[in-house]
Parts: structure tokens; sequence; C-alpha cells
């Protein structure tokens, strides 16, 4: 296990990132790692749209870590694990579902800044007290991909260099609070990309969409981890929708 803890941390290089083609169970895993890849992730909204739940912690926790313990049984690969905001506000009780979730055999997770089922996002201190308490129930190696949805919050339009240092003043407190990575979903402005990999001290993780700047655009900003979020997902269903219709369409 430790080695999958040394493999995972070390495919994160600036300017060389890691793909991470979003899985939802352990045969989407299984197809994923067929297809090459050096590590599985699970997208929250695929997980829970694959059991007819809506995301935001609608996903039961307990199977959420139930599918957890599948997919990374399925695989030999390094699993991280997309835990949304934790299952819980409170650090006492988010360190007791992170060491449940360590013990599924994942070796990391995205963890959110957004206040799930509310407004906003949780204030720098509280989010950097939450990773902090994840880190310690955790232990050194477990990789937290430490999430800001500022940039989800607020569409493209607004994105500009002062949200970008407000960004940057949260993945610095994440840093420092233990975490080991840093997602910043829904910022596709390449030179505001570049500003937070130069002033994070964390490797930078960007997602992958429809529309959004190509892989080499988007490593040359010093990007180390790319995701695919929920599109994987859809890509499948709509391809497997089309297929039934076909079949269905054979008159």
């Amino acid at each position: 296990m430790q080695e999958k803890f040394r493999i995972f941390a070390a495919l994160h290089i600036p300017g060389d990132p890691v793909i991470l083609y979003n899985a939802w169970d352990a045969g989407s895993a299984r197809a994923v790692a067929s297809a090459g890849a050096k590590a599985i992730a699970t997208g929250s909204w695929s997980v829970a749209a694959a059991q007819a739940y809506g995301d935001g912690e609608g996903l039961p926790l307990e199977m959420a870590l139930a599918g957890a313990t599948r997919i990374a049984g399925a695989v030999d690969l390094p699993v991280s694990i997309d835990f949304e905001g934790g299952y819980a506000v409170e650090p006492e009780a988010l360190a007791a579902n992170a060491r449940r979730l360590a013990a599924t055999g994942a070796i990391g997770c995205n963890f959110e800044d957004r206040v799930v089922s509310g407004d906003g996002l949780h204030p720098v201190a509280l989010q950097a007290a939450r990773i902090a308490a994840m880190r310690a129930a955790t232990g050194t190696s477990f990789f937290i991909n430490a999430r800001t949805d500022i940039f989800l919050q607020n569409g493209p339009a607004t994105h500009d260099a002062a949200m970008a240092d407000t960004a940057i003043a949260r993945g610095q407190a994440y840093a420092e609070a233990g975490a080991s990575g840093f997602f910043v979903p829904g910022l596709v402005d390449l030179a505001l990309l570049e500003k937070v990999c130069r002033a994070v001290p964390l490797p930078v993780n960007f997602m992958a969409f429809p529309g959004a700047p190509g892989t080499r655009d988007v490593a040359a900003t010093g990007i180390a981890r790319i995701s695919h979020g929920p599109n994987p997902y859809r890509t499948a269903m709509a391809a497997l929708t089309a297929a039934a219709q076909a079949a269905f369409d054979w008159r």
C-alpha cells in the first residue's frame, strides 16, 4: 500500500500532468485501467448517477464507502475517491469518515470547500481545520486533493486576477493545513491557471470538459493533474442510449 501512495504522488509533475479519466464503479475502473491509466480516480457526480442518486452527497455514505472498497479491490492501480465534503462539517466527525475512507484501500481523495446542501464556501480557517483533521486521521501519505469551488460558483466571465488571488490564498492555507494537491475545477483561463500554479506550493489539478483548452496548452501552465469529472460517464451513457435505441428500432 505504501508503494501505491508513493507512485501516485510521484505522478503529479507540473507540465507533465497525470491524466485521470474518471471512473464510477469497479467495471468502469477496470476499463479505464485496461486503456493504459496510471491511476484511477472517481467523480462523485458519476458515482451517484450510476446508482440513481444526485450529486452533493446524495449517495449515502455507506454506499460511497462500499463502492470505494470495490473499486480499490478491482484494480492494481492507485485509486483516489471523490469524497465531496467528507459527509460532515465538524472536523471531528469528518476525521472519523476520512478514517473509514482510508480503510477502503483508497490512496487519496478529493475534498471540496463548498458548503454541501448550502450556499457558498466554508470560511478558509474552517476548511483548513477540516483538512488538518483529515490529515491527522489518514496519515502522512494519503493524498488529499483540496478542491476549491470558487470558479464553479462564479461563471467564467467573472474569472479574473482578483478571484485567482482569492483562490491562491485558499490554496496556500490548504497547503499549510496538510493538503497534498489543489484542485481548481471551472478555471479555464490559461493565464490565471499559470498564476495559480506558480503561487500555490502544491500540484494543481485542472478539470477537462468539452470546450475547455486542450491538454497540451493546459500542461504548459504548470498543471500537474488533469481530471475528466463526469464527462466519461456522460459519454458512456450517451453511447449506451444510442445503442439501445438502435436495438429497439430494428423494424
